[in-house]
């Protein structure tokens, strides 16, 4: 575990959908980005928070984007690629991991707010720059690579009341039927959580908000 200390300059990186599925698939539940900043932060120099986003066409997502900047989140938004062949495609991983790079030299600190595997690339690069690098997740959800590659990991899943809001919504036996094929996807590969694969009408009961 790495060692905390007031002057040091922290930049926090948030994979949003990556906590918005795990939370919704693991918990049935909404993530409290807020307080997962606080503890990022944790007393800490918060550079900069940012939040990376999908958004689409109906925008509907715009009151939970509005949220996380009263928040002081800052939000990165891209919209969701909707191929003819009927594929989505949504994701931030080039990005979050070019935005940190360029970031260091302003940093003493670099949390990653997510536990896709993918970003082990940015851990290596960030910790050989002599930065201290900590990673946020649900561990259920993230790669045993990830965790082991960084100086300091919080694993949500063991405070649920602080990191999470709500309780778990009921759904559709079609519905529950998808989450579980999603979460046994997750399961044989941690870092490959679904991103931007839902239709307009799953978007609308899934929304993104506190």
């Amino acid at each position: 575990m790495s060692t905390k200390h007031t002057d040091q300059r922290v930049g926090i990186f948030i994979d949003t959908q990556n906590l918005y599925y795990s939370a919704r698939f693991l918990f049935g539940r909404k993530v409290n980005f807020k307080a997962i900043v606080d503890t990022a932060a944790s007393g800490r120099k918060l550079i900069r928070a940012i939040a990376y986003v999908i958004g689409t066409k109906t925008q509907e997502e715009k009151p939970f984007f509005e949220a996380l900047q009263k928040s002081g989140i800052e939000i990165r938004q891209k919209e969701l690629i909707e191929y003819m062949s009927g594929q989505k495609k949504g994701d931030w991983d080039v990005g979050l991991t070019v935005d940190a790079i360029r970031m260091l030299d302003m940093l003493d600190v670099v949390v990653i707010v997510s536990g896709d595997g993918d970003y082990e690339p940015l851990v290596d690069f960030a910790r050989s720059r002599g930065r201290i690098v900590e990673v946020m997740s649900f561990r259920e959800t993230t790669s045993g690579r990830l965790v082991e590659a960084v100086d300091g990991y919080i694993n949500l899943s063991e405070d649920k009341k602080q990191y999470l809001i709500g309780g778990p919504k009921r759904s559709s036996k079609p519905a529950q039927e998808d989450d579980r094929k999603r979460l046994e996807r997750m399961s044989e590969d941690p870092t490959g959580i679904p991103k931007a694969e839902d239709d307009a009408e799953e978007r609308r009961s899934r929304r993104l908000s506190f």
